[in-house]
């Protein structure tokens, strides 16, 4: 497999057109990706974000994500998260927008990624990361839904040496009331700078998600984020991110959390998938 990477390399030099060995995103970035945790890996986030209209702020954090490559092709994933919300009492968004401020546990995430189709020279890697969100927050107190709501998500991503591309978007599905089911999507671009520093902006848009959501309105953001590799601990990172709205509803998101991995190694492990906490850039130049 590392002759294979290595002359794939070789070819990409000549040919300015091929591609390193898979590397994900995700956060800081609203946009995901098609890529799981390699096998017997995992990945621990520890973040806070916010996603604010005029009509009321959501902060979520202190919350914890977890990530677990369960089988080849297959992550698992959780997030345990604690918020906020922030109401704006402001009677122009009435009946939205209306209450106290609360905090406390919210809505649990759990989901699954699979990858369908791997990145190969001319093709993207295809996948799906469908997540359940559990009724764990108080409805009373605006932190949760009360039921379980759904999203159903197919992503794409192309690597091009330092440069990613992902892509994608589906629909969200809430049967609440006061809630209403919306399509999302976004298109991301990153590049690599070195071994520490990654780069990347997106563009991402949703639809109106109901009258007991900040987002009353469809919304387009703009986000700008990057990704610093801690020199003396290449599987720990920090991982920041602002964006706002360019069309749509006024609406704000930031995200700020710490990324640790850790596992075996992927060589032995034979997913093809580049090893958790490697950075794209070194492996780019490894397989030149």
């Amino acid at each position: 497999m590392w002759m294979m990477a290595k002359r794939l390399g070789l070819a990409a030099v000549v040919l300015l057109c091929a591609v390193s060995r898979v590397w994900a995103q995700g956060p800081p970035f609203q946009t995901d990706d098609p890529v799981p945790v390699d096998l017997h890996h995992y990945e621990f986030y520890i973040f806070g974000a916010l996603d604010g209209t005029p009509v009321e702020k959501d902060a979520t954090g202190p919350a914890i994500e977890l990530n677990w490559g369960a089988i080849p092709r297959v992550q698992l994933h959780a997030i345990l998260p604690l918020g906020v919300v922030d109401p704006s009492n402001n009677p122009a968004y009435a009946p939205a927008g209306s209450g106290p401020r609360e905090f406390g546990l919210i809505d649990t995430e759990v989901g699954a990624k699979i990858a369908f189709i791997k990145e190969s020279k001319f093709m993207p890697q295809i996948g799906s990361f469908t997540m359940f969100e559990l009724p764990t927050g108080s409805v009373a107190k605006g932190l949760g839904v009360g039921k379980v709501w759904y999203r159903l998500p197919l992503w794409a991503q192309k690597n091009f040496g330092p440069w990613l591309i992902d892509g994608g978007g589906g629909e969200t599905v809430v049967p609440q009331v006061g809630y209403r089911n919306f399509r999302y999507g976004g298109f991301l671009v990153k590049y690599t700078f070195g071994e520490r520093l990654e780069l990347g902006s997106e563009a991402v848009y949703h639809g109106p998600e109901g009258v007991a959501t900040p987002q009353t309105m469809a919304a387009t953001l703009v986000d700008t984020g990057a990704v610093y590799h801690f020199k003396h601990n290449t599987n720990r990172q920090l991982l920041v991110c602002y964006g706002h709205s360019v069309a749509g509803q006024t609406e704000n998101y930031a995200y700020i959390g710490m990324y640790w991995t850790w596992g075996k190694d992927a060589k032995a492990s034979g997913t093809g998938f580049l090893p958790q906490g490697m950075n794209p850039a070194a492996a780019w130049n490894g397989i030149r």
